[in-house]
C-alpha cells in the first residue's frame, strides 16, 4: 500500500506505521490522518498482524497539528476537524490489537496525544515530549486530560499542562509517562523486541484483557468489571488455543 504521508510496513506479526512528513517534523495535516486511518484499518483486518508500532520518520515523532492548515479554518471547520481528531483517538484507544508508540524525537501537542493513546510508550532518551497548548492559547485533545493524570498523577499532570514545558525521554521514564527510555539508535530494536514478545502470546487473551483494562479505567463499575472478568476468563479457557497452550506447557515440564 502506498501513502502520501505515512510509511507502512509489516514484519511478520508486527506492523509499523511511520508518520512521514519529515521536512515539517511530521506535523499532522488532513492527509496524514486519512492515510493513518486507512493503514489502521488494514492492521485491524489482517489476522497475521498481532501488534502495531507507531513512530516517526526523521527527527520527530510528530510536532502536532500543522498550523498552516489551522490558520485557514473557520470555527465550524475547526469543530469538524476536532471531532474527526477525537474519533481517531477513540479508534486507537479501543483498538483490539496492542499498540506501541516508539517516540523517536519531538512529540508535541497532538503528536504527544497520539503516543498517549497507545498502550505502551518507548522513547528515545533525548526525545522531547510535551503539551505546549497553553503557550499558544489552545487546549489538549485525544483524551489527554485523563490519560496524563492516569499515568503521572494529577499534580504532575497539572504542572506539565499549565507550564507547557517539555521533558526528555529520561524524565518521562522517571515519572511514568513512558514505559522505557533508550538510546535513539536502539529505539526501534527495543520496540520490535517488545512487540514480538507480545505477539508470541494469545491474541484472543490480549484482546479481552485490553477490553477489560479499558472498562477498569472508568467505562464500567467495579461490579460490572468483575462480572466481565469472569466471562473473559471463561471465553479464553473454552478455546482450542487454551488446550494447545496447556499441552505445550505440560510438554515443557517433562
Amino acid at each position: 500500500m502506498d501513502f502520501e504521508c505515512i510509511l507502512y510496513e509489516k514484519k511478520g506479526a508486527v506492523a509499523i506505521i511511520r508518520l512521514n512528513r519529515p521536512r515539517v517534523l511530521n506535523a499532522m495535516n488532513k492527509q496524514l490522518w486519512l492515510d493513518f486511518q486507512e493503514a489502521l484499518e488494514d492492521v485491524k483486518k489482517d489476522a497475521e498482524i498481532k501488534v502495531l508500532i507507531i513512530t516517526g520518520e526523521g527527527r520527530a515523532f510528530s510536532t502536532g497539528a500543522d498550523l498552516k492548515e489551522s490558520k485557514t479554518r473557520s470555527i465550524d471547520a475547526y469543530r469538524d476537524y476536532l471531532e474527526a481528531l477525537q474519533e481517531v483517538s477513540r479508534k486507537i484507544l479501543r483498538f483490539e490489537k496492542p499498540t506501541i508508540a516508539a517516540v523517536n524525537g519531538y512529540a508535541l501537542g497532538s503528536g504527544y496525544e497520539l503516543a498517549l493513546a497507545c498502550d505502551i510508550r518507548i522513547a528515545a532518551e533525548d526525545a522531547l515530549i510535551g503539551s505546549p497548548e497553553a503557550k499558544v492559547t489552545s487546549s489538549v485533545t485525544g483524551g489527554a486530560l485523563r490519560l496524563v493524570q492516569d499515568l503521572i498523577g494529577p499534580g504532575k499532570a497539572r504542572e506539565l499542562l499549565f507550564t507547557g514545558e517539555s521533558i526528555d525521554g529520561k524524565e518521562a521514564e522517571r515519572i511514568g509517562l513512558v514505559n522505557k527510555a533508550v538510546p535513539l539508535e536502539n529505539l526501534m530494536e527495543e520496540a520490535v523486541a517488545m512487540a514480538q514478545k507480545i505477539a508470541a502470546n494469545s491474541a484472543f487473551s490480549i484482546k479481552l484483557i485490553k477490553r477489560g483494562l479499558l472498562m477498569a479505567r472508568g467505562e464500567a463499575s467495579l461490579e460490572a468489571l468483575m462480572d466481565y472478568e469472569i466471562e473473559a476468563c471463561l471465553a479464553c479457557v473454552s478455546t482450542k488455543e487454551r488446550q494447545d497452550s496447556l499441552h505445550a506447557f505440560e510438554e515443557r515440564k517433562k
